[in-house]
């Protein structure tokens, strides 16, 4: 009986044991606890993920197209006589669209606290998602993949997104290339994007061997983490990767984007607007939130962590290129600090405008930026910029919310872009939210409860259309 009686309670202990092992297991697999590392073993087949994104991809685009469209009027309207360096014109007017029976008028009439609790701030002034924000990534211009494609035979589609804005919103393709070292030679892209495979017929005779190699390397593909050779790749055959100028085309921009690498968790990355490399030499400060000091630092932190959402471990997985520091970044730094801002034959070496040259309207401008509108407390002459950041805090003006995967809430400081060129570089903003000079004005105006007339709006855009 005392055998039995011990039997029956060592098996009575043994389910109280397995009940608890269950229960914890249950509870571990029911809670998910943030990470900030990126799977690196896929237990799902390559077939499979493509087919699964494939399958999704026109639901998400669906989604945020009817975003795009909530927010702006996507319409083609060029400005009349206004041209970049290559005769693309620009996009005109306010694109950002206001809510039911408002008026810019009557909201700058409002404070920010007034805005907020009315539900008021256009939707077209909250932060941008990515296309797919859960997914992130860099996406190409279709016009940009198929130079590509053209030229070297490499893919940059993706099969689980397409890119979103409209290609009359984005920069010339291919953009001008002026060089500080030769400003007698005007555009020296002869009209091509430059490339692996006609860079050395570009440039030979026109930089010197340390800055051809250094453009060699801007025009290499490497692994990155949605073009590589791995089975987490986003496209359908194994890619040899992308280079700097990818985005960066011709050491300017494409209006390819991606999201920052440098937060978490995935729905506080701020969507990029891929700057232009024009002028990084008067420049200070790299990356729009990083600060990184010099163009060798951020070249050196692309290659190791950027490429791949700043994760370390997944590039090395992936196939990091390590960038050696005592030549190959600096021979990369030293052909992008040689390039140059477009001509801008109506300011003067002061990077004022020549009252002989400019219109009446331009004239005001420039005096509405440098007094009425505050611009150059963050953007002085002759470039423009400060080389500093500042924090616009316009969460004042919006409660936090939830946007096709972006969490909306407070930006922090941005690095203060030049505003030399500006006209070339559409869309605006760090995140790429504002489509016009005209909505960059409304946004300031807002912003700094500055109280502009429509005629000093007016004025500070053919402004700023000059520099």
């Amino acid at each position: 009986m005392k055998g039995k009686s011990t039997r029956h309670l060592l098996a009575v202990a043994l389910t109280g044991c397995l009940c608890l092992v269950v229960a914890a297991g249950v509870f571990a697999g029911s809670v998910k606890k943030a990470t900030s590392y990126s799977p690196v073993v896929i237990t799902e087949p390559f077939d499979s993920i493509m087919k699964r994104m494939q399958a999704a991809k026109p639901d998400i685009m669906k989604r945020h197209m009817n975003l795009l469209e909530q927010r702006y009027d996507l319409s083609n309207r060029p400005a009349q006589g206004v041209v970049m360096s290559r005769g693309k014109p620009i996009q005109e007017g306010v694109r950002v669209k206001l809510p039911k029976d408002m008026t810019w008028e009557k909201l700058s009439a409002l404070t920010p606290e007034e805005v907020r609790d009315k539900g008021l701030w256009p939707l077209g002034f909250y932060p941008l998602p990515h296309p797919h924000h859960a997914e992130g990534g860099m996406v190409f211009p279709k016009f940009h993949i198929e130079e590509i494609k053209k030229q070297e035979g490499r893919d940059l589609t993706r099969f689980d997104l397409d890119y979103d804005l409209p290609d009359h919103f984005l920069p010339d393709f291919p953009p001008a290339i002026f060089l500080t070292t030769r400003p007698d030679l005007g555009d020296v892209s002869q009209g091509k994007v430059v490339t692996i495979m006609n860079y050395f017929d570009l440039f030979n005779g026109i930089l010197n061997p340390k800055q051809l190699e250094g453009l060699r390397l801007l025009v290499t593909p490497f692994p990155q983490q949605q073009f590589n050779q791995t089975d987490d790749r986003r496209s359908e055959k194994p890619s040899r990767g992308v280079t700097c100028f990818d985005c960066h085309v011709n050491g300017h921009s494409n209006g390819a984007t991606h999201l920052v690498g440098d937060i978490r968790p995935q729905e506080f990355r701020h969507r990029l607007d891929i700057p232009s490399l024009r002028g990084v030499n008067i420049q200070r400060l790299f990356g729009s939130q990083r600060a990184l000091k010099s163009i060798e630092d951020f070249t050196e932190f692309e290659q190791r962590a950027a490429y791949f959402d700043g994760d370390p471990v997944i590039a090395t997985k992936k196939g990091v290129n390590i960038v050696e520091r005592g030549s190959q970044a600096h021979f990369m730094a030293e052909f992008q600090a040689l390039l140059d801002f477009p001509p801008a034959p109506k300011l003067d070496i002061y990077g004022k405008l020549d009252p002989k040259k400019a219109t009446e309207l331009e004239m005001k401008g420039q005096h509405i930026f440098f007094t009425k509108a505050q611009c150059a407390v963050c953007h002085p002459a002759p470039y423009y910029t400060d080389n500093l950041m500042h924090n616009l805090r316009a969460e004042r003006f919006f409660k936090p919310k939830m946007i096709n995967g972006r969490m909306a809430s407070a930006d922090g400081p941005i690095k203060t872009f030049p505003l030399r060129g500006i006209k070339e570089s559409p869309p605006y903003l760090h995140d790429g939210r504002l489509l016009t000079l005209e909505d960059v004005v409304e946004f300031f105006n807002l912003i700094q409860g500055l109280k502009l007339t429509a005629e000093e709006k007016k004025a500070l855009v053919a402004f700023m259309r000059a520099l």
